[in-house]
């Protein structure tokens, strides 16, 4: 349920980018965000950085669309959108805070939190997200710089690109439990 949450305004956003407006596109898409951030504020959750820098990059180029450039194209919206999340995913992990550490914080035991893998692993899955953001920015700016790209191509790479993320997010803890598991099982015949 916490990822459809967290992915819901993006979903939102593209969705109606494909029959809206951008400034309409945007509009929602900053709602839900703010939605979002005040769900996890009245349930005693900590204001996440992914979801408010959301809320503040749909907010902002939802202004820019509506009073500056209403004639922005789809294209460099989305473009930009990719670059926002690309900028706050790197950005949370260039302040030792991995975006994904603080919803996995709020998800398991505090034992598992405490665990010395606990905090790569995150690094590991928002880098997992850092590069699906950077693979759908490639496939924004192919559409936009490779004549003859079917419109559907950078639609079909951003698709790919976060499922692969979102894939990887469910497959990597489990991963990690086993290889721990299989490790410290390792451990103990050996002390034996």
């Amino acid at each position: 349920m916490a990822i459809f949450l967290i992915l819901a305004p993006y979903g939102v956003y593209a969705a109606l980018l494909m029959v809206a407006s951008a400034t309409l596109s945007l509009a929602v898409g900053a709602v839900l965000c703010f939605a979002v951030v005040a769900l996890d504020a009245s349930r005693g959750r900590s204001i996440k950085i992914l979801g408010a820098g959301s809320a503040v990059l749909f907010t902002a180029l939802a202004c820019y669309a509506a009073w500056i450039n209403p004639a922005i194209s789809s294209s460099t919206v989305r473009l930009t959108v990719d670059g926002g999340i690309f900028a706050l995913s790197l950005g949370s992990m260039l302040l030792r805070t991995p975006f994904t550490l603080q919803y996995a914080i709020e998800s398991v035991p505090a034992e598992t939190a405490a665990m010395p893998g606990f905090l790569q692993a995150n690094y590991v899955i928002t880098g997992a997200w850092t590069l699906a953001a950077a693979l759908m920015i490639v496939g924004n700016l192919m559409t936009l710089y490779v004549p003859g790209l079917p419109y559907w191509s950078g639609l079909a790479i951003a698709i790919a690109a976060r499922n692969s993320a979102l894939y990887f997010t469910r497959w990597y803890p489990a991963y990690r439990r086993l290889k721990e598991q299989a490790q410290a099982a390792t451990g103990l015949a050996q002390q034996i």
